[in-house]
This record gives structure tokens, sequence and C-alpha cells, in this order.
């Protein structure tokens, strides 16, 4: 290997491009797999008490000086398939990152602590008996910190998001300033492209240099193919480093006796079948949950530019409690390029007459705590995501949109869009129930997009009904260990990244603990 590029670059990356040997045989003390939200924190925790730490990244390095701030580019060159990954029947877009820095990259910078009504359906249901409120606080105030969270102030609160909060003020409802991940947002609203500013503390910026600072080392475009095992304990990894070309470079073997699995909700239950490893109880890649979204646009009588300012101002948490309605509504601030696939106003001059029109359009993005029905493994070669929005979670995706177009007619909207593949606008109140309730939940009607994967792998006490144990170690493979979203038991209805970056500090002291 030749010394490595970074010095360029900013972080200490091995790249492909800088690696000459066919074959490397590596070893440390713990070798993670993944780079974004539970990997570079479990990364910093461990390198910073003197642990020897590897962490391997599928995708490719991209310092932040590179990113275009062009959404189509962003999603070719930092999204997951560039961007195309779906369920199996094609009408749910999966929006992972898949670079180094995973989704932290290219999330929107919002942070919500686990609401307490899911920590006690985890203890109640999951035997998760130290995911208490209490327990859990020291770890998020920990994250919080390092990360400088910290609620919206009035000059990140964009018109987008200002006719948001009017109109929920008008009906009375719950609303709140978002708490964000960024320092001094320089307020461009291109979070979802990457922060080229650097002010989004994402793993890039945050956690993965401390990491290195204390020893880490961090290789990219590097897929794990196979956990090793001796005597039935993790010992290890092997995997493949492919150029940008796609070509082969060189083949890795890692050796370790601490393996931490943080490739996230999709690729970490992947990885585990195909190397046959911790699946006694059949559960690895079920139980699947994806909060599927709607972005409910609208049109105003004023000029709204919903691509200025702070991506994300302010939520209503109304109906955030189960016996609620269990959804949450998002202010959205969006670009022209997302804003054109918001309705279906056809094509050849309605399109164009729509797009003149975008600069009135402002948007929500439905949460709905949806049930965990899914499930991710393989059909041969080819990955296979198992989810339809299932009819039990369907009368929360209808009263999401109803709040949704509620509330934008009382900010003063004129028309707002269905996000179906049929061409519905409502105009007034009175058209809300009946053109929602006329909806049906079959596969390509509603234009669902899903940002928060989770619960492939989950957590509990029971063996026969979960992967690991709260500790993040898997039930039957002593030294395998689990630090990203598809350990969580149900979906937690917000945000997921700092319940993430919480249980990785956890599962990063009981690692510490057992070495």
């Amino acid at each position: 290997m030749t010394t490595a590029l970074w010095r360029d670059s900013g972080l200490a990356v091995t790249q492909a491009k800088d690696i000459r040997e066919p074959r490397m045989d590596l070893q440390a003390d713990v070798v993670v797999v993944g780079s974004g939200a539970g990997g570079a924190v479990v990364a910093y925790e461990l390198a910073r008490r003197g642990k020897r730490v590897l962490v391997l990244e599928a995708g490719p390095y991209v310092p932040s000086r590179d990113f275009s701030e062009r959404f189509p580019e962003a999603m070719e060159q930092l999204y997951q398939d560039h961007g195309s990954q779906t369920n199996r029947s094609g009408d749910l877009l999966i929006l992972q990152g898949a670079c180094v820095g995973g989704s932290t990259v290219v999330n929107a910078g919002v942070c919500f602590r686990t609401p307490d009504f899911i920590l006690r359906d985890w203890q109640r249901d999951f035997g998760l008996t130290g995911l208490t409120r209490d327990s859990m606080r020291p770890y998020f105030e920990r994250v919080e910190k390092h990360l400088g969270v910290h609620e919206n102030g009035e000059h990140e609160i964009a018109a987008h998001a200002r006719l948001i909060r009017a109109g929920a003020n008008k009906l009375g409802w719950s609303v709140k300033p978002f708490q964000r991940n960024i320092r001094d947002c320089a307020l461009t609203g291109h979070c979802l492209s990457g922060c080229k500013t650097e002010r989004k503390q994402s793993m890039l910026v945050s956690y993965l240099p401390w990491a290195v600072a204390h020893g880490t080392r961090i290789f990219a475009d590097t897929r794990v193919t196979g956990i090793l095992t001796d005597n039935g304990r993790a010992t290890g990894v092997r995997a493949q480093v492919t150029g940008s070309d796609g070509e082969p470079v060189a083949s890795v073997t890692v050796t370790a006796p601490r393996v931490v699995l943080a490739a996230g909700a999709v690729q970490t239950p992947l990885l585990l079948l195909r190397s046959g490893l911790a699946n006694g109880s059949d559960q690895v890649g079920r139980h699947f949950a994806c909060h599927p979204s709607l972005y409910v646009s609208a049109r105003y009588p004023q000029p709204v530019h919903a691509w200025r300012g702070a991506m994300l101002g302010v939520y209503v948490d109304e109906f955030m409690a189960p016996e609620d309605g269990g959804f949450v509504l998002e202010d959205g601030g969006a670009g022209i390029v997302e804003l054109s696939m918001t309705a279906e106003p056809g094509t050849g001059a309605p399109f164009m007459d729509f797009m003149e029109e975008t600069r009135y359009l402002a948007g929500l993005v439905t949460l709905i705590h949806d049930h965990n029905v899914g499930r991710v493994r393989w059909d041969g070669d080819n990955k296979v995501i198992d989810y339809q929005l299932d009819d039990i979670d369907f009368p929360s995706m209808k009263n999401a949109l109803k709040a949704a177009a509620r509330l934008h007619l009382a900010a003063g909207a004129e028309q707002v869009h269905v996000p179906t593949s049929e061409p519905l606008v409502i105009r007034r109140e009175a058209d809300i129930d009946p053109m929602v309730e006329g909806l049906e939940n079959q596969p390509h009607h509603l234009r669902m997009v899903s940002y928060h994967p989770q619960g492939s792998c989950r957590m509990g006490a029971d063996p026969a009904t979960s992967v690991v144990a709260e500790s993040g170690e898997t039930h039957e493979v002593p030294g395998l260990y689990i630090a990203d979203a598809s350990l969580l038991p149900t979906s937690i209805i917000v945000n997921p990244q700092i319940t993430v970056y919480a249980l990785a500090t956890r599962i990063a002291e009981a690692i510490a603990a057992s070495a």
C-alpha cells in the first residue's frame, strides 16, 4: 500500500486508489463495519479508550469540498444504489447514505430523543429493562453536547416553516422548533446533498475525525463479504476493495476479537444472512420498518421559495402519541427537482405550468409509527426488501394526510396536492375527508419515500424473538455486536439518528467492559 492520499483530503481515509497490494491482512482489537451513526460513535468511544479500531466502509470517501449542492448529483454520489433503492414492488424509495459518514452526511440534521412511550414499549414487550428514560439520559446528553444539538433559532425558521407554524397555531395544534446538530447554520437548504460548509455535525466532520485522532484507521471502498468465526466466536471479517470503475483492487482479511456491524438496517441483516450467523431464531432480516412518508405540497397565494433558508424549521407533535393518531408532521423545505415529484401534473404544457408555480409551493412531511411488517432477504445474489404499507397502518397514513391538508389550508394555501399517482387537488376543507377516504391501499398509488429504515435485527431479552441482547451483542455469536438502526425493536416514529448515537455509545461501553 502506498502512502495514503488523505493528507490532501482532510480526513485520514485509505481509498481504493491508495492500495497497491492485491491482498491485505490486518489486525485490530475491534473491526467496525460501516461508518455512519452507529459505526463512527463506536469507533471513537473505543479508540479513545485505547483500543485499536479499524473501520471498513463500503461506500466512497467524498470530502465536503466535493459536494455539488445539486440533489440529483448527490443521489448518484452519496446514496445507496445511487438513490434508487426501493422495496420489492418499487413503490417505496428507501434512501440511505452510502459514503464515509453514512446517512448522517445526507440527512436533515433533525434530532429527537427516543420518545418515552417507545422506551416503555421496549421494556414491556422486549425485556429491555435497562433502557429507561433515566438510564438513557446521560447518553443522549453526551452525544447532544458533542454534536452541538440545539433548538432552531428564529432565523432558522424559514418562510415555509413560518407558514406551517401559523397554520398550526390557528388550529391550536402543538408546534415546536426542531432540534438539529448544526453549528451556525448557513441556511443554504442543501442538507440532503451534504453540507458543503461542514456546519452540520455529521459523522464525517465529528466522530470520525475524533476517532482517527485516537488512532482509528478507516478504509473506504471496502465492502465486507463475510464474518469470520472460530469455535462459534467472532474473530474478524473478510472484505473486498473495489475501485471507482467497479474493478476489484484487493481482498482484505481483518483479524479482531470484536466485530461490530453498523452497516444499516438493510446491509447488516444481509451480511449476517450471507455469513449464516446469529439466525438460529430465524429473526435476522424480519420486522423491518421504515416510517413510510408522504411529502404533501401546497400552493400558496404568495411566493414561498421552499428551497430558501434552513431546510427544516418546525414540527407538529399534536398527534405523536399512539392514542392521538401515531404520526408527526414535519415542515420540509425542498428544491425544485424534489418539488417536481410531489404531484401528478401530467406531461407537456401542464407539467411546465406546474413547474412555473414551484416558487409558490410549501411542503409537509408525514411520519407514521408503522408496524414492523417488512423483511430484508437475499434472492440469489439480489437483495430484496419486502415491505408494503400494511392495512393496519393505512388509517394512520390517511389521518396524517388529512391533517397535513387541514394545516396547509389553515395556513392560507389555495390548493393541496395529494401525493398520489393520479392528479388529486384539495381546495377546501370540505374536500379533505371524502378525497382522502377515497384512496385505496394499493401498490404504486401513494408517492412514498422512507428516510428511516430500521428494525431488521431487533434487540430483546429473548433469543427466540430477537437477534441481539441489550448490550448489542448477538445472542448466538460471542464477540459479534450490532450498533445501528437495525436493532430497534419497533419503529420509533421520529428521526432516529440520536437514538442510534445514544445506543451506540452504550454498546461501546459494553464492548470496552468485555475486553
